[in-house]
């Protein structure tokens, strides 16, 4: 191999030994993934609101949103349940530029490998530990997911991953809901094909192990538009939804649902059209008890302020604006996150 192996990374269960979940941590991630499950088998009409930063860059603004998040928590806990996105993986598509909080623990920094695994770790457990929410993250590296195993409630599959099958079939062993976003061409019937494999029990080789798992009847869709030679594509509307609830009953699948991403191709990365989006998804849904029992939720990008900014030098950064993709601001995030709750 034309690389260099630079050291040894400490496994997944000895990092959980050197920071440990409390007692108390545990009970509060395994009562909100209860909660969570119970949205996704129809027992709980409550509405996910899948919401945060495109990437968790720096701790403090990060944790500043996610402390105004459980404030609002409290105002619209009989209607919402809000999930933060605390996306510690989070590169750049092409691979250049930031690469996410665990290659550079600083968005200014050099790729610490080590320091990262540590880093998101301990800012996953300091939400958990002082704001009571447990969060989301994207499954980029499969093997990695050990490391946070016990803190997350809910797990992405991004688009560019859903056609791998080394994150399908660790989704199958995975206890907490995972999505599974359509790919960036649109073909429906992968992201179906990716979810039947994770809801399937499956033999597999997982850091270095050969094991077995009971598959995942958590695992869902999520609709984020698509990318044509013309450009982006949309695929929340009444028409699609209608759609996917058609295929989902040529299957066998459990517990059919949907969470919505109201940016990256719905949107066309126009993060105010997300405002837009969600009051569209939430008229479908009162147009149509099928659409109402098969969409959970909305993944919403949302920051301190509005927009997004390139690296720079520290001085010269926004706090709490996205450096990767744009964001809708708190203000207008707490605007919608209260609208949706006294219309849905």
């Amino acid at each position: 191999m034309n690389c260099t192996f630079k050291r040894k990374l400490p496994i997944p269960q000895e990092v959980k030994a050197e920071y440990p979940v409390t007692s108390e941590m545990a009970e509060v991630k395994n009562k909100r993934d209860e909660e969570i499950k119970r949205i996704f088998s129809g027992e709980s009409d409550k509405f996910l609101l899948i919401i945060g930063p495109c990437s968790a860059d720096y701790e403090t603004s990060v944790m500043d949103y996610v402390t105004r998040l459980a404030r609002i928590q409290e105002q619209v806990a009989d209607k919402l349940l809000l999930v933060p996105r605390v996306y510690t993986n989070k590169p750049r598509t092409n691979g250049k530029g930031y690469k996410g909080m665990l290659h550079q623990p600083d968005p200014l920094s050099d790729s610490d490998m080590l320091k990262g695994i540590l880093k998101i770790r301990k800012l996953h457990m300091r939400v958990l530990a002082e704001t009571g929410l447990s969060s989301a993250d994207e499954m980029l590296y499969p093997d990695n997911y050990r490391y946070l195993s016990d803190l997350l409630s809910y797990v992405a599959v991004g688009a560019r991953s859903v056609e791998n099958q080394q994150h399908r079939l660790t989704a199958s062993g995975i206890d907490v809901p995972v999505g599974m976003k359509n790919p960036t061409g649109g073909d429906m019937s992968i992201m179906l094909n990716a979810i039947t494999a994770a809801q399937s029990k499956q033999t597999f080789i997982y850091r270095g192990w050969e094991v077995e798992s009971t598959g995942n009847p958590y695992c869902h869709a999520i609709l984020r538009g698509y990318q044509s030679p013309m450009g982006s594509v949309s695929n929340y509307h009444y028409e699609n939804l209608v759609a996917l609830n058609e295929e989902y009953a040529k299957t066998n699948l459990k517990n059919p649902a949907v969470i919505i991403d109201t940016n990256h191709s719905n949107s066309g990365k126009q993060f105010l059209e997300q405002i837009r989006i969600s009051h569209d998804v939430i008229h479908s849904i009162h147009q149509n008890a099928d659409i109402k029992r098969l969409v959970k939720g909305l993944m919403i990008e949302s920051y301190i302020e509005d927009g997004n900014q390139k690296i720079t030098e520290a001085d010269d950064m926004i706090y709490g604006k996205s450096i990767t993709d744009p964001c809708l601001g708190w203000e207008k995030s707490e605007k919608l996150i209260l609208e949706i709750a006294d219309i849905i």
